[in-house]
């Protein structure tokens, strides 16, 4: 008569790690795969932007020269034009920003949300320090013109005043948007954010003191910190037991506007 041989447990079905990190089940992992994907893509275009102008590459320089060149004769024409576009630059150039969001830190401190402030705080920090090492790494000089209209000191790229608008408007709509319900003010907050971002950017290039690659350069940086910061507060909050959110559509903590101090 034979003994049964020993006992084996059957082994756990433990899910791979790929799996977890797209099974909706597992909403922390899915949700940090793909913002952790949305900053990558972003930064990517940036890393190959910096390539392109580190290298010198012929193509995208007469596209800037092209660019740079129309709008400095439609600046020479136009004096008009010029000054709104001196003003629109100087309200809306980063110390002016930053410290319309350094208010709204204080709002949300005063609204007991700490980690909401420090997440606006982060943000806007990294990518203010991030922009001025960029320049100095890369060390692209300015724009030179026959007969400018107007200057500005320092390195060319990526430009201060579009990564400072984006970083800006991104955090600023991300707060706000809880606040805006579903109808036209947040088309409204939408539109606003966008109009900044966009027309500071052209600004600088209307003005001749960026190349046009420059603010674009500036727009994706500031975009990817604006990702990759939010990944990282959506990891926190999932973490925290928060119920998952769009920060496109929701913002990023949506329970601060009913619930002071939550977040």
């Amino acid at each position: 008569m034979s003994t049964p041989g020993p006992r084996t447990l059957a082994p756990a079905d433990h899910p791979s790690w790929r799996r977890r990190r797209l099974d909706p089940d597992h909403s922390l992992g899915l949700r940090l795969t793909l913002a952790a994907t949305a900053a990558f893509l972003v930064l990517v275009p940036f890393a190959l932007l910096t390539l392109l102008v580190l290298g010198a590459w012929a193509p995208l320089h007469r596209l800037d020269a092209t660019i740079t060149d129309a709008l400095h004769g439609h600046a020479l024409d136009h004096p008009a034009w010029v000054a709104l576009m001196r003003i629109w630059t100087e309200v809306f150039a980063p110390m002016p920003l930053r410290a319309v969001v350094l208010l709204v830190v204080i709002w949300l401190l005063r609204r007991g949300a700490r980690r909401l402030a420090l997440w606006v705080t982060t943000t806007m920090v990294v990518g203010g320090l991030i922009g001025p090492l960029l320049k100095l790494l890369v060390g692209r000089n300015r724009p030179e013109l026959l007969d400018p209209v107007a200057r500005a000191a320092g390195y060319s790229f990526p430009s201060g005043h579009a990564l400072n608008a984006t970083l800006a408007a991104g955090v600023l709509l991300l707060v706000l948007l809880p606040y805006a319900g579903r109808g036209v003010w947040r088309v409204v907050l939408w539109v606003a954010a966008v109009l900044l971002v966009v027309v500071t950017g052209l600004s600088r290039v209307a003005l001749g003191v960026h190349f046009a690659s420059d603010v674009l350069g500036g727009w994706l940086l500031g975009a990817a910190v604006v990702a990759a910061t939010t990944a990282a507060f959506t990891s926190w909050r999932a973490h925290s037991g928060l119920r998952p959110v769009r920060p496109t559509r929701d913002g990023v903590a949506p329970e601060v506007e009913r619930h002071p101090g939550a977040a």
